[in-house]
């Protein structure tokens, strides 16, 4: 059989029917089937649709038709959509490297309907022509209707409005709210004393949230972690909760939080079966106390959430539980002690880990053969990372719970010169290495402390009895409260005078497992206070806290802001052996960090593996985490490549992460793990002007293909224009603004896959000519490094402008060598030999490190090839000024 394309040439095939093209065809659809999108009051909507038909078959107009219920009386009725004609159509990310298709984009704006108070469902029908017959897009996908929420002009400022059946137990006050656009409630009760050495406890029903449609919660997973949970309709997490969402069907965020570690009250969520949520708190102390909470309504779900963090954080007041004298040293230490080369080092550099790379069976000369093989490959970590199984424990042979600490001093078998010997060995042959950290428990190990170690016998010592855990004893040995301080004093005296200069603090959820009401209102503070004082003391800024997101210790630590922020572990362990975790890891920390971005605190998701199935995956997430990035790599198992796209060199020789300036956190906050929707993590990095960052991550057990708007992304203002560039591919978009007719990126994501879009915003130059088109006007946006995962945050600072004899002038600086990218919308008319100047350090670079990209109108500059032919040299800058002429 042959018949014609849509251009009249002859195609063969066997046989051609429209019911066979269709079966193959792929819809994708912005807003997204299957799941929810708020419309802000006063906004309309605008749908794009991207249809793919296979390249096997001639191709054929298509027809696409929008098929929803925003009528009245809900009635279903369908909108024919217009297939676009621009010249510059969205960007198909990795297109040369997907099934062989032809693309179609159509886009309408839907009327807004009628009554706003109701939701519109949608879905979507198309076909070949108008002769043949209509394909569902739910037909072949398992894809539901999408839903649309209109919020209203003026949300309700009742909370009753919000909360049916709530407890007349409650007291509700308004408050005022730090948050824009967000209403605040402050909501108590009194909760049991403790009587003898059982807590008090009072269960209270806070109501039933009122038309909402998805809820999402931070649940206590176990003991020492918070992981996330989503729902539909009924309110009902399987575990403990502290902090939970509720998306309505008018658009508005319900935002509830419990707060704990005031007074010794510890306070979750929980399901009652019914769709209550049941207020559950715990009281350790002998008086009656208050239960806290703190709910919040808001247009957006950031506004709410900020708005209950800010309120909770008056409420916690961190300093209360200290001395005066501690208070002074803390505020001294504030203002004096926190050296910027140490916040650097210490957040910046690249750290390595011993645990998943040399095991627990821990000896100096791991660690030695290990930093040779680093040094080898050229692997200039700042900072290393002394794991577990370096101290002096007691019950040789036994499970590691089972062990307790005996000597500050380190294991005579592993280190048999002493600890003061390694670190001594290591700083001389690797100068490089600026921090040395060394691992303990909270309680000294995991078993607590030796009853007849040096330790119990310098210190006060008490048995107390626990709950039953991953620790399975019943009683373990700790210091006492009341020595805990001089302990602590005493141990970091030691630590630092052996040349180490910072901890990774463990196992602090072993507070939380003391059973006796007496020993956790003596313990948990006294134990948090003295770990806080003194690391402080002798580390400055240079802790980190693990298995730390306990209640108490999350509001009573890691929430004041009086303190400089230390690094807290952001989720559970990097699980190498355990293919499952590995998605499910991004997964968590994206949501964890929805609570921990407003603690204060950088949020650490933990090391990993750069030779590993999934180390790419891993790597995206931690360089958009605006957290560290550790690697725990066995001896020679290096993807060098993989640790150059997370990191770059600094003219003082130093191997940094570019760490963007605000926190990562997902963005599809309702959206669950089992959805097969593409995970969306949000960062930001500049200021004013700066570049929205958004990495996307395959987190399901298929391919999955969605059309990523403009709006997405953080920091995205209206009234701007942008470019948006691929990490993957070096792809670079074509200039859109949220009102294009097409603001979107098709992006197809394999499993196991990511992708990192950063969005640019475009200086718009003036032109000599006012006839001139906007479109012609040169545009400009310097990109940063190219090659890294977020090299936008390689730019310290850039200024643009157009010189008189109409020559274009950018000077920037950046904080790490690598290859430059400006994008100038004009390029591909110039040359780089006729029309391109570049100077480092006001000396012009040579020609053959600067070119035009092939694919876009993009500029490269190899900086660091350019620096090291030059033989420049540092000075007293840590920056590398760059001027480009073009």
């Amino acid at each position: 059989m042959v018949t014609n394309d849509l251009n009249g040439k002859p195609f063969q095939l066997k046989f051609v029917r429209a019911a066979q093209m269709q079966l193959f065809t792929n819809a994708v659809c912005d807003p997204p089937l299957g799941s929810t999108t708020v419309v802000p009051y006063g906004e309309t909507v605008k749908f794009t649709v991207l249809l793919e038909s296979s390249r096997s078959f001639p191709e054929q107009p298509w027809e696409a038709t929008l098929w929803h219920n925003g009528h009245e009386n809900r009635e279903w009725r369908e909108l024919c959509l217009e297939e676009t004609q621009t010249a510059t159509g969205p960007l198909s990310v990795g297109s040369n490297k997907r099934a062989s298709v032809y693309r179609r984009f159509f886009s309408i704006d839907l009327p807004n309907p009628p009554n706003l108070q109701d939701p519109v469902q949608f879905t979507l029908k198309y076909r070949i022509a108008s002769s043949n017959s209509w394909n569902w897009v739910n037909e072949n996908s398992t894809l539901t209707d999408g839903e649309l929420y209109f919020q209203p002009e003026k949300p309700p400022t009742e909370l009753t409005s919000y909360l049916k059946d709530c407890s007349p137990d409650f007291s509700v006050h308004s408050v005022p709210s730090e948050s824009p656009n967000a209403q605040v409630w402050s909501i108590t009760t009194t909760v049991k004393a403790a009587a003898g050495e059982t807590s008090g406890w009072t269960n209270t029903s806070l109501g039933i949230p009122r038309s909402f449609t998805r809820w999402f919660a931070l649940v206590r997973i176990w003991s020492p972690w918070l992981a996330p949970r989503h729902g539909k309709g009924k309110f009902q997490p399987q575990e403990d909760a502290i902090l939970c969402s509720f998306l309505r069907w008018d658009g508005l965020h319900l935002v509830l939080l419990a707060v704990s570690g005031i007074d010794d009250v510890l306070t979750v969520f929980k399901p009652d079966g019914h769709g209550n949520v049941i207020v559950s708190s715990r009281n350790d102390s002998p008086k009656e106390s208050q239960t806290r909470i703190v709910a919040a309504v808001a247009p957006r779900f950031e506004s709410a959430n900020a708005a209950v963090m800010y309120y909770a954080r008056k409420l916690v007041r961190g300093d209360k539980y200290l001395s005066n004298e501690l208070k002074a040293e803390m505020k001294t230490a504030v203002e004096n002690d926190v050296r910027a080369e140490w916040m650097d080092n210490w957040y910046d550099g690249l750290t390595y880990c011993t645990w998943n790379a040399l095991g627990q069976d821990l000896n100096e000369d791991k660690i030695y053969y290990a930093l040779d093989i680093l040094k080898q490959n050229n692997i200039r970590i700042t900072n290393l990372i002394i794991d577990d199984n370096w101290q002096s424990l007691d019950a040789n042979g036994e499970h590691q719970f089972n062990r307790g600490w005996t000597d500050f001093e380190a294991n005579k078998e592993g280190f048999p010169h002493g600890l003061k010997h390694t670190i001594k060995n290591i700083r001389d042959k690797h100068p490089n290495i600026q921090h040395i950290a060394v691992w303990h428990a909270i309680a000294g190990y995991w078993g607590g402390v030796s009853p007849y170690g040096s330790i119990a016998k310098k210190y006060r010592t008490i048995a107390v009895r626990k709950e039953r855990s991953l620790i399975p004893a019943e009683t373990v040995t700790m210091v006492d409260a009341d020595d805990i301080d001089r302990m602590y004093n005493d141990f970091y005296k030691f630590l630092l005078s052996c040349g180490v200069d910072s901890v990774k603090t463990d196992a602090q959820f072993a507070l939380d497992l003391l059973a006796d009401a007496p020993d956790r209102r003596r313990f948990i503070k006294a134990y948090q206070d003295a770990w806080t004082i003194n690391s402080l003391r002798y580390f400055s800024i240079k802790a980190i806290s693990c298995m730390s997101q306990v209640p108490q210790i999350l509001f009573h630590t890691q929430l004041p802001d009086n303190k400089p922020r230390i690094m807290v572990r952001n989720s559970d362990d990097f699980f190498p052996g355990i293919p499952s975790s590995h998605p499910w890891h991004i997964f968590v920390n994206a949501h964890n960090s929805l609570l921990t971005s407003h603690l204060n605190i950088v949020p650490d998701w933990d090391m990993f593996q750069t030779s590993h199935p999934y180390s790419s995956f891993h790597a995206a997430g931690r360089c958009v985490s605006g957290g560290p990035i550790y690697i725990t790599d066995e001896p020679g198992q290096h993807n060098l490549d993989l640790i150059a796209q997370m990191t770059a060199r600094t003219i003082q020789g130093k191997t940094i992460i570019l760490r963007p300036s605000v926190i990562g956190k997902t963005v599809g906050i309702y959206t669950g793990y089992e959805e097969e929707r593409l995970l969306k993590v949000g960062t930001f990095t500049g200021g004013v002007g700066g570049t929205g960052i958004l990495a996307v991550f395959n987190v399901s057990e298929r391919r999955l293909s969605e059309l990523v708007n403009l709006n997405a992304f953080p920091g995205v203002e209206s009234g701007e224009e942008y470019v948006v560039r691929t990490h993957t591919t070096g792809e670079v978009t074509h200039s859109m603004a949220l009102n294009s007719e097409t603001p979107v990126i098709s992006l197809e994501v394999e499993i196991k896959g990511y992708e990192i879009l950063s969005a640019y915003p475009l200086l718009i130059l003036p032109t000599p000519e006012n006839s001139i088109p906007d479109s012609l006007a040169t545009k400009v946006a310097v990109l940063g490094l190219l090659g890294k995962m977020t090299g936008a945050a390689a730019v310290v600072r850039s200024e643009t402008r157009l010189e008189e004899n109409g020559r274009l002038r950018i000077e920037l600086a950046l904080k790490a060598l690598g290859t430059l990218g400006i994008y100038v919308s004009t390029l591909h008319e110039r040359s780089v030999e006729d029309d391109v100047l570049v100077m480092i350090s006001e000396k012009v670079v040579p020609m053959h490190t600067v070119k035009i990209a092939g694919q876009a109108p993009v500029l490269e500059v190899d900086v660091e090839a350019a620096w090291d032919e030059m033989g420049l040299e540092a000075g007293w800058s840590n920056e590398i000024r760059v001027l480009v002429l073009v």
